[in-house]
């Protein structure tokens, strides 16, 4: 059974979620605060997320990047501007429904999410733990990668860059999740380090010809091919 976290300050909207969800036999843990879903998941492990943005504690624009690094995201809000909508999908997040939605369609879109995360995990990692894309072969003990059968030396930033796209092949990054991710610090907007990092990948892959799988997502960041 899936294990879904529910974070939604408004109880009873928690609690109907909660309900309908339980009824298509899923398990539900619930979230009122920003502070408590952070709490929850660094101790459980979730097959899926609802996210509400507007929060007491943590607002849910600061989870959405921690969130979706290892669990796919859908929010829930009522902001409905394209701003809100392109800044949490820029972030992270996987899809974003807005308030108020009928439940059948939240359903419908979890189930979705869900079977894109089980393709991912089936076609993503073998059973020696090595990550695959078409011609990679992401080695997570030696940090190294072969592309089309040609062996290629990663620093441990390049190897984080790529580890953090190989898992999610169809998301897009922001410059900011990524950069978050690979040096485990805040992201400034005018840094160039990321960029460098990426153009250093893409010249080591160059003779394999797979450069070209890194994709830049102009205004966005960047995704796998």
């Amino acid at each position: 059974m899936k294990h879904i976290l529910i974070v939604e300050d408004d109880a009873q909207n928690n609690q109907m979620l909660r309900e309908y969800l339980e009824e298509h036999d899923y398990v539900c843990s619930q979230a009122f605060s920003g502070s408590e879903a952070k709490l929850l998941f660094s101790i459980q492990e979730f097959d899926l997320i609802l996210l509400d943005l507007m929060l007491p504690g943590i607002p849910g624009e600061e989870l959405v990047s921690l969130f979706s690094e290892k669990t796919p995201v859908i929010v829930l809000s009522a902001k409905s501007g394209l701003d809100s909508k392109v800044e949490a999908l820029s972030s992270g997040a996987d899809d974003y429904l807005c308030k108020p939605f009928q439940l059948p369609e939240l359903l419908v879109r979890i189930q979705v999410q869900l079977r894109r995360k089980e393709k991912a995990v089936q076609s993503g990692c073998l059973e020696d733990n090595v990550y695959r894309h078409k011609e990679w072969i992401l080695n997570p003990d030696t940090q190294e990668l072969t592309a089309a059968g040609a062996h290629i030396s990663l620093t441990k930033h390049e190897f984080l860059i790529l580890e953090l796209l190989i898992r999610n092949p169809k998301r897009v990054f922001s410059k900011q999740t990524i950069y978050e991710y690979a040096w485990g610090e805040e992201y400034l907007a005018e840094d160039k380090t990321l960029n460098v990092h990426i153009s250093n990948i893409r010249s080591k892959l160059k003779d394999s010809g797979t450069d070209s799988y890194i994709q830049t997502v102009w205004g966005m960041g960047f995704k796998l091919s």
